[in-house]
Order: C-alpha cells, then structure tokens, then sequence
C-alpha cells in the first residue's frame, strides 16, 4: 500500500490546527490539516470576535477563520476535509487513516478542539434542530420577532444571546447562579441590551414541544419552585467538552478527556503534539489556541531536526 508521506499531520482546522499549519508550512514542512467538519471550529460559529488583537476591522469569526485559512494555505499548507477513523504509532512514523485515505507523517498534532456540552435534560436531545440549538450565529435567523432563551452565563452565553437579540423580540437569560460569569465589559452591555430579560438561581429541566420547542419548565434552585417559561427556541452554553474521543489509549488525559501537554505542547508520546481548547489549560480562547498552534509546529520542526 502507497501513503502519504508528510512532516506533520494536523488535525482539526480551528484557529490552533490553522496556526499550527502556518507555521510548519512556513517553516518549509510538508503540512497537512485535516478536518471533519466545518473549517474554522468553533470561532467559525461566532458572530464578534471583539478580544483577537488585530481584528477591529471586521472582526466576525467566519472572517477571522478564513484570513487564517487562506494565509496557511499561502505557505504550502494542504488542507482537507476528512474524518479521521484511525492513528497508529509504527516505530517512529505516525499512520493515519480516514475515510478517504492513508496518510504517514514524521510528527502530529492534535487540534480538534471542544464541543458545547448538553444539558442532560429530557426534550433536549428530541428537539436539537427543532428549537433546541448551540449555536446562535448558525440559526439565530431562524428566530425573527421570536422569542428565546439562552441557558448559561458565561461568555458564550452572554455575547450570544447579545446577538440573538438582533433577531428576536425578546431573549431571556436563564443562570444557575444569582450573578454572571462573564467579563464585566459584555455584562454591562447584556444589561443595558432592552431587548434582554434575566432568571436567576435557575436551571431548566425539561424542554417541552409538539414538534418543535414551546416551553421550558424550570426550577428554582433555593426555593425549588418549578414554573414554566414559553419560549420558540433554547440556545445552550453550559461549557465544553474535549473532542478526543479518537485519541483514547494513544495519549494521556485528564479524567475529563483534555490531553496533556507541556509549555512546549509535547504530550508523553513522542513526536505527538496537542494545541487548542483539547489541551488542558487554564484559558480557552482564540488567541492562546493560535499560540499553541505556533509552538505545537516549531516543536515538530525541532523533533524532526533531532530524530529524522
């Protein structure tokens, strides 16, 4: 059987996997990225990119994630849209296998990023896609003169449900706690926003329907008094978890399923590097994920000067 050879495999295009491809390519290393899904990740799926350093000007996600793009691939990096079923570790080779083909590469990184958590609360899983979404910026349109609940208060929930406001009539946040936990700057603003309303001490536990979303019955935390909320849509932002399911056995985890890896992104297998919101770390932004993606490649770089 013929492969693919190439210095580096990265996988997953999200801002760590594109950075890292900036710069192997750029470093002259035959670079491949591959992703399953949507280029970009999750800073695809987000409307205002207001905290990247350089991005005032047109600062939506999609735009950011396409400069990224297209500025890897100036350099000679490939990009493809495969999912991959399957790495192994031959010797000192890595061989990856997906849907389409079989790829071998000296060195790898790992960038596939997190994934919205569930709620874990019957209705959810019956009405995804039908009312039930976590991501505003795919289908917030669909909610014009809506209205809508957003359950969460960290960053994601609060910048998203700012901008379900531009669609809805009316957007109700619903928090387990009796304040938020995003940054002071997007709280002032959801507060000052007329068109969003706040439940506190709150969490949902059952989203009801007939054939799509219509109400969500709630429960209050100190009084544990139930009530029920009607609403067209429920957008979910109650955390992440690591996409690294695939990695399982290969590479070692925390009990949450994060990769470990040190400040120069080698994880304990040699040859094998992790970048982005899979790596366990304490901040889980854009910029620190394209930081990653930097130091993951001139790692590789170096692991291939010293073993190849």
């Amino acid at each position: 059987m013929s492969y693919n050879h190439y210095d580096t495999v990265i996988i997953g295009a999200g801002a760590g996997g594109l950075s890292a491809g900036l710069y192997a390519a750029r470093s002259r290393m035959k670079t491949l990225i591959l992703e399953r899904g949507q280029m970009g990740g999750q800073t695809a799926t987000t409307e205002d990119v207001e905290n990247y350093p350089g991005s005032i000007e047109n600062p939506t996600g999609p735009k950011l994630m396409e400069r990224m793009k297209k500025q890897s691939e100036e350099f000679g990096c490939e990009i493809k849209q495969e999912n991959v079923e399957n790495i192994e570790k031959k010797e000192n080779i890595f061989v990856v296998k997906t849907n389409k083909n079989t790829y071998e590469a000296k060195t790898m990184i790992i960038a596939t990023g997190a994934e919205p958590k569930l709620l874990g609360v019957p209705g959810e899983i019956e009405y995804r896609g039908r009312g039930v979404s976590y991501c505003a910026t795919c289908d917030g349109d669909f909610f014009q003169e809506l209205n809508i609940a957003v359950v969460g208060g960290g960053d994601s929930a609060v910048e998203e449900g700012m901008y379900l406001t531009k669609f809805a009539n009316k957007v109700t946040l619903i928090h387990r706690r009796d304040e938020l936990r995003a940054v002071k700057s997007l709280q002032e603003r959801a507060f000052a926003n007329e068109k969003m309303e706040f439940i506190w001490d709150t969490v949902v536990e059952e989203i009801k329907g007939n054939g799509v979303v219509q109400s969500l019955v709630l429960k209050n935390k100190k009084t544990n008094e139930l009530s029920e909320l009607k609403v067209d849509g429920v957008f979910i932002y109650v955390g992440y978890q690591p996409i690294s399911q695939l990695f399982q056995g290969l590479v070692e985890m925390d009990e949450i399923g994060y990769i470990l890896g040190d400040e120069e992104m080698r994880t304990n297998v040699p040859g094998l590097f992790v970048a982005g919101d899979v790596r366990k770390k304490m901040l889980k932004q854009i910029i620190t994920a394209a930081a990653d993606g930097a130091i993951a490649a001139v790692s590789a770089e170096r692991y291939i000067a010293e073993n190849f």
